[in-house]
């Protein structure tokens, strides 16, 4: 059903919450035989969620619980998805342990917050598990439990080709992301996620370049450019705050910005949000630098009426590689003022034919 126009958006439920509920669920009908529902968690920054169930499997050393991943109005690649915790006895003394079900991806790449070979089972996810299990034990009158938690989500590994995770080193499926619990819609959280966990890939591999790329188009021509490999790529999209402000505090010697006319154009404004929702080209700044280049007067005034930056750069002719290289010297300039730190940072602006037109700073 459509959201009427001047409601709030609804929020959802990461995979960590729900993967915490429902192993409280599968641990609760180990130690009493019965599976609560619906199940109630404690959220990381406070107050509660609850969860019904759309699956429960009790045996005798084991249990299994399921819950349907509810996103909210997020476009989340995993809503809808069922996320299925089986909560198994250890051995004496072992603690809570974690595995990697069907679906979840396991980490193959150091830089992570998890070291190679663990389940992609992220780390605030695990605390949120270990406490609403160690808190069922103590109101069940037992100890801490030797329990191993294994997380499935059936069709996560197609489900995992949607996302960065491969590119990562996360094979074989989805990981369990979540700190608050909370998915706030339209935060793209989980992609701004996946640019940190790149970075950091790329950093522990000891990659001296790494090209952030607004597109897959862009993307496409650096890479061949620089003979990269896919672990250099960070698939930025719109968010070039979060690119750069990260890179600020975990540097890398050299870095390529790698867009289409358009997306540089509002960096070059100094917009770091490329979102067609909420930054605009800036079509007068563009018809300012056409007139500082020279352009004729009828090229300028086109510009100034023009729909966008693309219809701008069809008109602008013969200037039209000039105005490109203005544009990536101003968003190069943005760039180092954002990650204010000793990186080389070069621009290049792409294409629709994955043909680089101008490249700044190298």
């Amino acid at each position: 059903m459509a959201r009427e126009a001047g409601t709030a958006l609804r929020r959802g439920w990461t995979t960590g919450a729900c993967a915490a509920a429902a192993a409280r669920a599968a641990f609760t009908a180990m130690l009493t035989g019965r599976f609560p529902d619906p199940v109630s968690i404690r959220l990381a920054r406070g107050g509660t969620a609850s969860f019904p169930l759309a699956f429960a499997e009790r045996e005798e050393a084991r249990a299994c619980a399921g819950i349907i991943k509810d996103a909210g109005d997020d476009p989340d690649v995993t809503h809808g998805a069922l996320i299925i915790a089986e909560a198994a006895w250890a051995a004496p003394g072992s603690g809570i342990g974690f595995a990697a079900g069907e679906g979840v991806g396991t980490v193959t790449r150091i830089g992570l917050s998890l070291a190679v070979g663990e389940p992609a089972i992220n780390p605030a996810p695990r605390a949120m598990i270990r406490d609403m299990l160690i808190e069922v034990a103590a109101k069940n009158g037992a100890p801490p439990p030797d329990v191993t938690v294994t997380i499935s989500i059936p069709g996560g590994k197609r489900l995992a080709e949607k996302t960065m995770n491969a590119r990562l080193g996360i094979i074989g499926g989805l990981s369990i992301l979540g700190t608050t619990g909370i998915v706030i819609p339209y935060s793209c959280a989980s992609w701004i996620h996946s640019i940190h966990r790149g970075i950091d890939v790329a950093r522990a591999a000891g990659l001296e370049r790494i090209a952030a790329a607004t597109g897959a188009t862009s993307e496409r021509a650096v890479q061949r450019l620089y003979d990269l490999p896919d672990h250099a790529l960070i698939d930025m999209g719109d968010f070039a705050g979060a690119t750069l402000k990260y890179l600020r505090r975990h540097p890398v010697p050299r870095l390529t910005i790698a867009g289409g006319f358009a997306k540089v154009a509002k960096l070059a404004a100094g917009h770091l949000d490329l979102h067609s929702a909420r930054s605009r080209v800036d079509t007068q700044a563009l018809a300012r630098m056409l007139a500082e280049l020279g352009a004729d007067a009828a090229v300028v005034d086109a510009a100034r009426s023009a729909a966008g930056a693309g219809e701008i750069l069809t008109r602008a002719g013969a200037k039209r590689k000039a105005l490109a290289r203005v544009v990536a010297a101003r968003a190069r300039e943005v760039a180092l003022a954002t990650i204010s730190g000793e990186i080389a940072v070069e621009v290049a602006i792409v294409d629709r034919q994955a043909e680089i037109m101008v490249r700044v700073g190298e």
